[in-house]
């Protein structure tokens, strides 16, 4: 397994340097010798790069190595001005108002919430004039092909953006590692993919979905909580501190069902809430990430992270496999879990040798970054001299409208 980045020399190219001769490898889209496309340097900024994520969005300036910003992804609304169904996820809160969730399991539900969210984080967070900077969007291998063209559209007609561009995150997450060829592993707080990549294109018919992810586990530690102890102070506790104790105290277990029957095995730990009240963790430290690898404790029929891996790669030619499973790149703040990128690669090995493919040594990449693999993506590729002939520009929006996306970015 390679941890971090690899070994100082000064043979090894930087990551910046990889991308720079990637890009300049891969074949232009017939668009690129027309008059449309153009280069943005005379607009004096580089790129904004936006990676919206269903819990969070994270936003900041390329070629910078960390986000500016990170911004949950929801938002509060008055509950007369958006109607809410009764036990939906955006139920109504105390005082008149509800909360929305523009993007559920890596999709956009909610586009008027969306554009106030992206407003929130270019004018008020990042404090830019919108139609000054070309803005890079992360684009979920969920989402629909017709939610790029909503996303174009907003981004020229309401927010006036002078280019922009949309990018798998699964290639960006790849990118952050200088690879353009690989498989994605993302694990976030609304969904998780495992997706193929190879030679700087998302194989999206070979992608494979999770839907449990952080915020479920989230849900889950409060119902293991409640259940291990008598105190009704559980219950109420704030998603927020719920949140604390999943990241501070949870981790994966590499023998889940020896850990769980073996109490000498728990390690618990004690958290203090405040106000006199302290939460002991036991088993479900290590209980709460385990619906990762096992969807079937939560009622769930798909196959956990390691089953969807090999069923990724087994998606592709055969020639490829290899290839792919020597960079299998973790992301999102799923993979933080002190213990995941171990258990994920037994699993995934001992996979593999049960179907018979005992030559393919997946090789994972675990970066210590890896919760904001994506944006660090997008800000390292968006800053590249080669990458400033790929924007979508407004004259080529404004000529030929949202469908053009399709082209541009396929």
């Amino acid at each position: 397994m390679r941890r971090g980045s690899q070994a100082e020399g000064g043979s090894e190219p930087s990551g910046a340097e990889v991308l720079t001769a990637g890009l300049a490898g891969l074949k232009m889209a017939s668009l690129s010798n027309s008059r449309r496309v153009r280069r943005l340097s005379s607009l004096g900024h580089v790129a904004v790069v936006v990676d919206q994520g269903s819990g969070f969005t994270k936003a900041g300036f390329a070629g910078e190595e960390q986000p500016r910003l990170v911004l949950k992804s929801s938002s509060l609304v008055p509950s007369w001005d958006r109607p809410v169904l009764p036990g939906a996820p955006g139920c109504e809160l105390a005082g008149g108002v509800a909360r929305t969730h523009p993007i559920k399991h890596g999709v956009v539900v909610d586009w008027e919430a969306l554009e106030g969210l992206w407003e929130r984080l270019l004018v008020g967070g990042l404090r830019v004039c919108p139609d000054e900077w070309p803005v890079l969007v992360s684009d979920s291998p969920s989402a629909p092909p017709a939610g790029r063209e909503r996303v174009a559209e907003l981004l020229f007609e309401a927010l006036a953006v002078p280019a922009c561009h949309l990018a798998s995150t699964a290639l960006l997450a790849l990118c952050s590692v200088g690879a353009f060829s690989g498989l994605a592993l993302e694990a976030g707080a609304g969904v998780c993919h495992a997706t193929p990549v190879y030679a700087g294109h998302s194989w999206h018919k070979a992608t494979f979905r999770l839907d449990v992810a952080g915020s479920t586990l989230s849900r889950y530690l409060r119902e293991l909580l409640v259940a291990a102890g008598p105190d009704h102070r559980l219950q109420a506790l704030p998603h927020k501190i719920i949140t604390q104790l999943k990241k501070r105290c949870c981790y994966v277990s590499l023998d889940f069902g020896g850990d769980l029957c073996n109490p000498a095995r728990h390690h618990p730990v004690s958290f203090y809430l405040g106000g006199g009240c302290t939460v002991c963790l036991g088993s479900e430290r290590f209980c709460c990430p385990e619906p990762l690898f096992q969807p079937g404790l939560l009622g769930q029929a798909e196959p956990g992270l390691p089953i969807l891996a090999f069923q990724a790669l087994q998606r592709v030619p055969a020639t490829l496999r290899t290839r792919l499973a020597n960079t299998v790149v973790l992301a999102g703040g799923s993979t933080l879990f002190p213990g995941f990128p171990e258990r994920l690669e037994l699993e995934l090995e001992a996979q593999c040798r049960r179907q018979g493919c005992g030559t393919l040594q997946p090789c994972l990449v675990a970066k210590p970054g890896r919760g904001t693999a994506v944006w660090t993506g997008g800000s390292m590729v968006a800053s590249l001299r080669t990458f400033q002939c790929r924007w979508m520009t407004r004259a080529m929006y404004q000529e030929c409208g949202s469908r053009l996306v399709h082209e541009v970015f396929h």
